[in-house]
This record gives structure tokens, C-alpha cells and sequence, in this order.
């Protein structure tokens, strides 16, 4: 049987048996931000096992796309995958171990035919259960092993929850296979055995003390690898024989000129490439982009270890996208967004192994050299080492790890992340707090602020601490610089990408003006500013007021920044992600992860699904939600960004046309963006771009300014405005014509004038010598000159400087009759240009030079008698 009919096989089967089949869900996990990759075929029904969401069937069967980070390192051999295919079948307090067993045994003995004698069983130690339902089967009690913990029960996820105990199906290769040792069993270890099959009984709910209580309805949850049963039912030894990986190994080899099986080292280097290319194109399909981080940073791992090891087979040009090629031809038949996402995967892949390949050569050597260091003195790779192959090579530090390690090699971690934080701390010192902001704040009691201001802007509140120069204080004078901290406040503190309010804290008679808003520890809200009159002391009742108009454009482009998130996505794919972002009154600024720049057309198409949002009126609504319930909701949160177990969920259109975990403040309904308009388009690292734009009253003050200036220059050029592309195009060509002009007469100019210097040619000896400074001659004109003198000449030396630019240059020339008798150009202009302090070089016929004082230009060109005569 085939991967593909196995897969058929396996979903038919538990569709027969009243199990709802379900689509793979996506490598990247959308019900929960805290989880990089998904792992496992439960995952995507994780809320149903935990009573959060009703199921569409209680009995579910999928076959899962999924990703594990902890097999990286170990990809290479002939068993480990990143990426594999998950069958699983569920229940969800439906069916329960009897149905389990019954429906796995039915499975692979009648549905694949698998021989029963082959066939061996685990089970959790006391789970006399599951003993006697396999029993029942047929199979001898020998071969039916108990086991432990930690082979044989699944832990709750965290400290508590469902757990219980499981049972495997192992296939025996026989007694020729593994250790060869007498008793040998799936307890082993060894290669002999190998697990097709875990059913895993959910029948307890444990507590935080390890206190496990049964539960009401248990559950199923069941997983089989296919690459794993695929090589078992095709009599392979490992998965990389199998059909689902064998034509990926075939395409690496062909690319090597390798023959897979002849040498062990090559063969590792090929199933690594043909293992993470396969993975790659996956992940990118997804809408994973290379990054320093998260998910990212995986992808990037994986196309630079890939990379690596496709040097190692001799493969020095980028070939990553030849295995990405045979792997959509191989499997965008079951998972069609391979083909979909086609062009974005090899882009990605191009773009990012490109940029590994400009330090790939260098850092091998380097490495290599330092391994062989090591090997003779330390037996250990320094930090520095690490560090620098990190941050100059471009070298995942994991990788580094790995390849010393085969090596023999100890790496020294510790002195690794020793430069990483000094790198760190490098980075902090270039970008210090503004003033009025110290890092002595961190250290400080300042107490919790209640925030007000989603729905005022104005609060009578309380002073409770006062600070001056980075210390408590108890009062401000009138002039002085100082930061207070209210009980209360309608101030906004600078985070998520939005700038801090401004505004004013009052009381009779004292103005506190605030210029900056930022959070500060515990909870506190920190107002930076001075007392512009009055004073005040800690305790003081006053009344805080936030700069509405100004307020109101930082909430124009926070919203619109959300409607510019999803309108992306929309046009150019889900996987443009936030990287970044900044919400200031005058403009916004998104960054996202996308491989090229916008074209003028997706850039309008953006634009265009954002007003029409704005002309719509969307309302504008926030809840406050827990954590779980808001991602199972479908907003979008960031990965890695940590979220408390109560968010915010922002939501703009009913039905949302989008949905965000945001703590910032936002326009009440879409109209009031009033227009949304793109100023700029730009990349700001690799993988990653940069969008600018304004609403409100800056896009408005942007379109007066931009229509003032084209009515001034309709006006200039007397043309109306609809006509002014071809005006200008007009003008420019008129330009570009008359430049072309100027530049043919300034050349028969210096013609002119270098024949005027033929005329005046001396004798120096029996050589002929041509002269002289024409200053209106760059250095092609000048190199064009001394060439027609040359010419014109037929036997002698030409030497012409020019002082046009702000240094001279000079040119030196030598007829082939000259350059025969030992003349030399290139000797000539090294000791004229010395006198003018500066150098040369060139042929013996013809070389160039330049000096650093024009006023040594004569001294130089006098001196040529005496250099020539000496030659």
C-alpha cells in the first residue's frame, strides 16, 4: 500500500465507524498564541477534550499536518522527521477503551493486514483493563508488556487537567533485528521494535497535589504516525525508503551526483536536505517567514542547517527550491496549499538561502578551522567562537552545537551567553530613556494607577508620588522637570506601539504640563512633563485632563493600523504578520513580515479595502474576555507577545471585519478615520517590510499641500493639470537632449584643445612629449584625449591633467613603439601624481592617477621632462 492509500485506508475506515472526518488544521496553531508549532492531531480539538466548545461530532478522525522543534538535531538519521503526518481518531466522551482497542486491532490486522504474530502490546502498568481487552484479542499474554509512567501515561497539560494512562501497538521486526538479546521487547529500546499506534485513555482529571479523580466521561485521543506505518507496511527498514520520502531523497541525489546507500555520510547530508526541505515548504505554505524568533526562527534554522549539509554533498549553488518543487509535485494533491502558496515558498526559500550562501563558504572554513583548534587544545569550542559564527555567519548556535558535537567536541555556553548579553547591553546603551524617564523608575514603589481614559478624557483624581531626577520627591516648583503618578487616571502610558497622551494635570492656581505618558512597574502610570506654573506636592487633589484633539488622531491611526493588519492579509497572504508598530498623532507605522516589496497595484488595492471600511462606518466595540476564549473567537493575537489571562478584544464591523487583542485606544466607529492614505512602502530587514501612511486631518493637511503644489506647478509651466505628466515628461527629454548637447560640445572643445597641445609637442631626448591641462575634461575625457594625441602622434608620450573636480586627475600615454623600448605609463603617472600627493596605476600604455593639491598641478606636469628624460 502506498502513503496515499494508507492515508484513504485509515480515514474511511473511522468514517465507516461513525467518526466525522475533519481537515488538517494549519501548521500554526490559531486557538492558542502560547503554542509554537502544532504537535499533535489533538491539538486543533484541544477545546473540545476541555468541555470549552461543543464538538461538531463526538467522534472525529483526522490525519494532521504537524511540526516537532525537539527531532531537529536529530534529522539526519533514518527515523526522525520535523515535519509528519499524525492519523488520530477522537472521542470525546462518546467511546471509550473496549471501542478503542477494538476499532485498532480491526485496523491493522484486517484493513492493512498486518500478520498478528508480528504484533506486540503496551500497556500502563496497573491498567489490568486494557490488559485483558488485548487478551481478548487473541494475543499471548507475552507479549503484552507492562510499563511505566513514563512510557505509559500521559500527563495533564500543565500541573493539571485530563490525563490517563495509554497503550501502544508495536511492530516487530524480528529476532535478527535491534539487540539480539533473549527477552528483548518494546521496553527495549533497541531498533527491533517500533511503536505504529499510541491510544491514549483520557479517564482522569488530576490535580495540582497529583491527585487524580476519575472522570465522568472519558475520552480517546489516538495517534499514528504515516511515515511510520507506511515503511512497516512496505516492508521498509525506514521511513526515508518509503514513497513519501524516497522520490525527495531521489531529487537530492540527483542534484549531488550521489547514489543513496554508498556512503553513510553523504546519506545522512541527503536525508537531512530531503527531511527539512519538505518541512520547509510546508511552513511556508502556512504562512511561516524567516525571522530571529518564534516560529521564524525555526524556518530560518531549518533552511540553513538544510543549506549546510547540501555543502557537505557539494552542492554550492541554491538548490532548496528543486526539493520544495518535488515536494509540491509529491503531496498538493492531499494538501493543496502547497500549490497555492507555490511561488511564495520559493521566494522565501531563494531570498533566505541566498543570504546564508554570501557567508555560508566563510563560515565553514572558520568553523572547520576552529573545530581542528580545538580538537588539539581545549576540546571545546569558546563562546566568542560560537558567538561570532552567530553574528557574523549567520550560524544558529544549535547548529554550531550539532556539528562540534559530532565531532567530539564540548561548546562552552556559558561564555556564549556572556556575549550575547554584552551584545545586549550594547544595544540598550544606544537607545537610552528620553529625558524624565530612568531605568531608576524600575526600582522605585510608585504604587498602581486605575485607568480611565477608554471612555473619558478628563478625571479628578489624586497625586500619590511625585519624582525629580529619578528619586521620590514630595513637591514640584514652578519650571521644574518631574514625573507624577496619579490614583486615577485618563492618560494612555506609552505601549503596544502607541505613543503616550499628553495634556495637563491641574488644581487652583498650578499647571502641570504633561509632555509624555509611560507605564512604569506594579501597574503604575507615569506622567512625564514640568509645572509650567504653581507647584505641587504628593497628596494634592487635581484634575487630569488629556489633549483631546490630539488624542483623537492617535486613535484615527491606531484603528486604521487594524484595518491595515487584515486588509494586508487580505491582498498579499496570511502570512503578513505584525512585526511591529507605531501609533503616533501624525502618522502610523506597520511593520509585517513579507518577502518583496508591494507592487503600485496591491499597495491601491490595500488602500482601496481600508476606505471602504472607513466609508462603511464600521462600530468600533471592545470586550474584556479570558485569554483561551478570546483566540477560540478568532482574534488575532501576536505569538510570543505576553497576553495576562484576561484580554481586551477589539473588534471593528458586526460581523468583524476585524478582530485583535488590544489594550490601545480607537475611534468609536470606522467614519471617523475620515480617509486612510499610503506615503510610503519600504524594507527594514530581510523577510520583513514597512508600511507609512496618515488619516484624518494629517492625510487631509498631506492632500492640501500636495494639491497646492501640483496648482504651482500647473501654474510655472502654464499647463493645465491633467496635463502635466506629459509636460514634464516633455521638459525632462528637452533636458536630457540639451545635456546631450553640452556634452558633445564640451568634447570637440577638449579635442580642439588637445590638438592646439599637439602642436606645442617637445623633445625630450629622442622621445616626443605632448603636455598639458585641460581643466574642463573629466577623466573619460580625459583618457579620450590623451587617446586622440596618441593617435595623431604616431611615436611619443602624452601626459594631460585636469582640475575640474574638486582634486586633479591625471592621464598618462604611451605609444606601442615606445612601450617596446621600456616605457611604461603606469611608471609615469605613480611618480607625477607623488608630486601632486596622490597615486596611480594602470598598463604601460595607458594608466590614470590623482592628486590631493590642485595647486601642484603645473609642478607635476613640469616635472615630466625629468621623469621621461630619466627613463
Amino acid at each position: 500500500m502506498t502513503g496515499e492509500s494508507l492515508r484513504k485506508a485509515f480515514l474511511d475506515y473511522f468514517e465507516s465507524k461513525k467518526h466525522k472526518v475533519m481537515p488538517s488544521s494549519s501548521l500554526v496553531p490559531h486557538n492558542d498564541p502560547t503554542l509554537l508549532l502544532n504537535t499533535a492531531g489533538m491539538v486543533q480539538f484541544k477545546p473540545y477534550f476541555l468541555g470549552e466548545d461543543s464538538p461538531p461530532s463526538r467522534r472525529l478522525a483526522s490525519c494532521q499536518k504537524c511540526f516537532r522543534t525537539t527531532d531537529i538535531e536529530s534529522v539526519g538519521d533514518t527515523s526522525h522527521c520535523t515535519f509528519f503526518e499524525m492519523l488520530g481518531n477522537f472521542s470525546i466522551g462518546d467511546y471509550f477503551k473496549p471501542e478503542a482497542i477494538d476499532f485498532a486491532w480491526e485496523y491493522v490486522t484486517r484493513v492493512i493486514g498486518l500478520p498478528e504474530e508480528r504484533l506486540w502490546i503496551t500497556v500502563f502498568t496497573d491498567d489490568d483493563e486494557a490488559f485483558e481487552l488485548w487478551r481478548s484479542k487473541g494475543i499471548p499474554a507475552n507479549r503484552i508488556v507492562r510499563l511505566g509512567e513514563k512510557d505509559n501515561f500521559w500527563g495533564p497539560p500543565g500541573d493539571a487537567g485530563p490525563c490517563g494512562p495509554c497503550s501502544e501497538i508495536h511492530y516487530d521486526y524480528g529476532k535478527d533485528s535491534g539487540c539480539l538479546k533473549p527477552g528483548c521487547n518494546p521496553g527495549c529500546g533497541c531498533s527491533r521494535f517500533v511503536e505504529i499506534w499510541n491510544l491514549v485513555f483520557i479517564q482522569y482529571n488530576q490535580d495540582k497535589n497529583g491527585n487524580r479523580k476519575p472522570l465522568e466521561k472519558p475520552s480517546i485521543d489516538t495517534g499514528m504516525g504515516l511515515e511510520r506505518i507506511s515503511a512497516v507496511v512496505q516492508g521498509k527498514k525506514t521511513i526515508f525508503e518509503t514513497d513519501l520520502l524516497k522520490p525527495l531523497v531521489a531529487e537530492v541525489s540527483s542534484l549531488a551526483g550521489t547514489r543513496y546507500g554508498d556512503n553513510e555520510e553523504a546519506d545522512m547530508a541527503t536525508r537531512v536536505v530531503a527531511e527539512h526541505g519538505r518541512g520547509i515548504s510546508f511552513l511556508i505554505a502556512d504562512g511561516v517567514m524567516p525571522g530571529s524568533d518564534g516560529r521564524g526562527y525555526v524556518l530560518r534554522r531549518l533552511i540553513r542547517r538544510a543549506a549546510l549539509y547540501g555543502r557537505r554533498l557539494g552542492l554550492k549553488e541554491p538548490f532548496l527550491t528543486r526539493i520544495a518543487a518535488a515536494t509540491v509535485k509529491l503531496m498538493s494533491s492531499r494538501y493543496p496549499e502547497l500549490k497555492e502558496k507555490q511561488k511564495l515558498v520559493f521566494d522565501v526559500i531563494d531570498a533566505e538561502e541566498a543570504r546564508f550562501n554570501e557567508t555560508l563558504t566563510a563560515g565553514i572554513e572558520l568553523l572547520d578551522k576552529m573545530i581542528e583548534n580545538a580538537l588539539s587544545d581545549t576540546k571545546t569550542l569558546s563562546g566568542k567562537h560560537i558567538f561570532k559564527l552567530y553574528d557574523t555567519f549567520g550560524f544558529p548556535v544549535e547548529l554550531t552545537r550539532e556539528i562540534a558535537e559530532r565531532k567530539g567536541l564540548g561548546i562552552d555556553m556559558a561564555g556564549f551567553e556572556k556575549e550575547m548579553s554584552a551584545q545586549r547591553e550594547r544595544a540598550k546603551a544606544s537607545h537610552r530613556f528620553s529625558a524624565g524617564r530612568t531605568v531608576r523608575e524600575v526600582k522605585l514603589d510608585l504604587g498602581t494607577t486605575c485607568f480611565v481614559g477608554y471612555h473619558k478624557l478628563t478625571q479628578d483624581t489624586s497625586i500619590t508620588r511625585i519624582l525629580a531626577e529619578g528619586a521620590l520627591a514630595t513637591s514640584v516648583s514652578e519650571g521644574q522637570k518631574a514625573s507624577l503618578v496619579l490614583e486615577d487616571t485618563p492618560f494612555y502610558a506609552e505601549r503596544g506601539g502607541q505613543v503616550g497622551d499628553t495634556g495637563t494635570i491641574c488644581m487652583k492656581g498650578s499647571v502641570f504640563t504633561v509632555t509624555d505618558t509611560t507605564a512604569g512597574p506594579a501597574g503604575s502610570i507615569i506622567h512625564h512633563g514640568f509645572a509650567s506654573s504653581g507647584s505641587f506636592q504628593t497628596g494634592d487633589q487635581v484634575t487630569a485632563q488629556v489633549d483631546g484633539d490630539r488624542r483623537a488622531d492617535i486613535a484615527r491611526n491606531h484603528t486604521a493600523t487594524h484595518l491595515l493588519h487584515i486588509s494586508l492579509r487580505k491582498v498579499i497572504g496570511s502570512h503578513a504578520e505584525q512585526k511591529g508598530s507605531l501609533v503616533s498623532p501624525e502618522r502610523l507605522r506597520f511593520d509585517f513580515s513579507h518577502l518583496k516589496p508591494l507592487s503600485e497595484y496591491e499597495l491601491e488595492q490595500v488602500e482601496a479595502l481600508v476606505n471602504q471600511a472607513v466609508r462603511s462606518n464600521l462600530p468600533v466595540t471592545s470586550e474584556e474576555m479570558p485569554l483561551k476564549k478570546a483566540i477560540e473567537s478568532g482574534a488575532v493575537a501576536i505569538f510570543d507577545e505576553k497576553y495576562g489571562e484576561t484580554v481586551r478584544v477589539l473588534r471593528v464591523g458586526n460581523p468583524p471585519f476585524s478582530a485583535e487583542l488590544c489594550g490601545g485606544t480607537h475611534v468609536s466607529a470606522t467614519g471617523e478615520i475620515g480617509l486612510f492614505h499610503i506615503t510610503g512602502e519600504s524594507s527594514i530587514g530581510a523577510g520583513l517590510r514597512r508600511i507609512e501612511a496618515v488619516t484624518g486631518r494629517a492625510a487631509e493637511a498631506l492632500l492640501r499641500h500636495d494639491s497646492r503644489l501640483i496648482d504651482e506647478v500647473s501654474t510655472i509651466l502654464d499647463t493645465p493639470r491633467e496635463e502635466l505628466p506629459a509636460r514634464i515628461s516633455s521638459l525632462i527629454d528637452e533636458k536630457t537632449a540639451l545635456a546631450r548637447q553640452l556634452e558633445d560640445m564640451n568634447r570637440q572643445s577638449i579635442l580642439s584643445q588637445a590638438e592646439e597641445l599637439l602642436s606645442g609637442a617637445e623633445k625630450v631626448g629622442a622621445v616626443q612629449l605632448v603636455s598639458g591641462r585641460l581643466d574642463e575634461a573629466g577623466i573619460e575625457l580625459l583618457r579620450e584625449a590623451a587617446d586622440h594625441i596618441k593617435n595623431k602622434m604616431g611615436s611619443g608620450i602624452v601626459i594631460l591633467a585636469s582640475n575640474s573636480g574638486e582634486k586633479p586627475v591625471f592621464v598618462a600615454g604611451v605609444t606601442g613603439d615606445l612601450v617596446k623600448q621600456g616605457y611604461n605609463a603606469a611608471s609615469i603617472i605613480r611618480d607625477i601624481t607623488r608630486i601632486a600627493g596622490g597615486g596611480g596605476g594602470g598598463k604601460p600604455g595607458m594608466a590614470t592617477g590623482g592628486g590631493r593639491d590642485k595647486n601642484l598641478v603645473c609642478q607635476a606636469l613640469d616635472s615630466a621632462k625629468n621623469i621621461i628624460g630619466q627613463g
